[in-house]
């Protein structure tokens, strides 16, 4: 029986149980699973802290660390697109770890002068006295920009720690780095990476 952390991640709907997990992070979870039992296309904004905290990263960034947790590490935990952001779902505790990880070992905003300041963009990190919207459990209408790209399944799902999503960070922030032979075209023009393309 092969883990569910090793298989490629897909977009899914929640289940019951993730949805049951979901509701479990707010003070009124019955409320919660009957509002998505009445309207399943309602995103509802829950607490972090206690049931997951959630690292929140630039669409193409965050896209980066998802591609290195599932072809080199240990896969990931719910993941979700919201206004353009990819919300990564962690264990409880991450949001105050991280970003001092992250400067440590040089890789935040605030690094060390002559260090890799910039290199890792600006990851929103949501704990203890935070919320987040999250997409709807039954898929949000097109065009929503919120969806699901790793759905809860369960009501114990396994959630990354502040060193694995540091791993992550710096692992997606090396692979954005490209060396080339050739000189640099206009500095000003924008450049995209169709390559990482799913």
């Amino acid at each position: 029986m092969s883990s569910t952390r090793n298989a490629t991640p897909h977009v899914s709907d929640v289940t019951s149980d993730g949805a049951a997990w979901l509701a479990s992070a707010g003070a009124y979870p019955r409320a919660t699973l009957a509002l998505w039992e009445e309207r399943p296309g309602t995103p509802v904004v829950l607490p972090c802290g206690s049931a997951f905290d959630v690292v929140s990263a630039p669409a193409i960034f965050g896209r980066r660390m998802l591609d290195r947790l599932w072809e080199d590490g240990p896969g990931s935990g719910p993941v979700a697109e919201f206004r353009g952001r990819m919300l990564l779902f962690a264990a409880s505790g991450t949001a105050q770890r991280l970003p001092s990880l992250l400067g440590w070992e040089e890789w935040g905003v605030r690094g060390r002068e002559g260090g890799r300041t910039g290199e890792v963009p600006p990851l929103l990190c949501h704990g203890v006295g935070d919320t987040v919207t999250v997409p709807a459990p039954a898929g949000s209408p097109p065009g929503s920009g919120s969806r699901w790209l790793v759905a809860p399944d369960t009501r114990r799902p396994w959630l990354p720690g502040p060193e694995i999503l540091l791993w992550a960070a710096v692992r997606a922030a090396r692979a954005a780095v490209r060396i080339s032979i050739f000189p640099p075209a206009d500095q000003d023009a924008k450049v995209y990476d169709v390559s990482r393309r799913r």
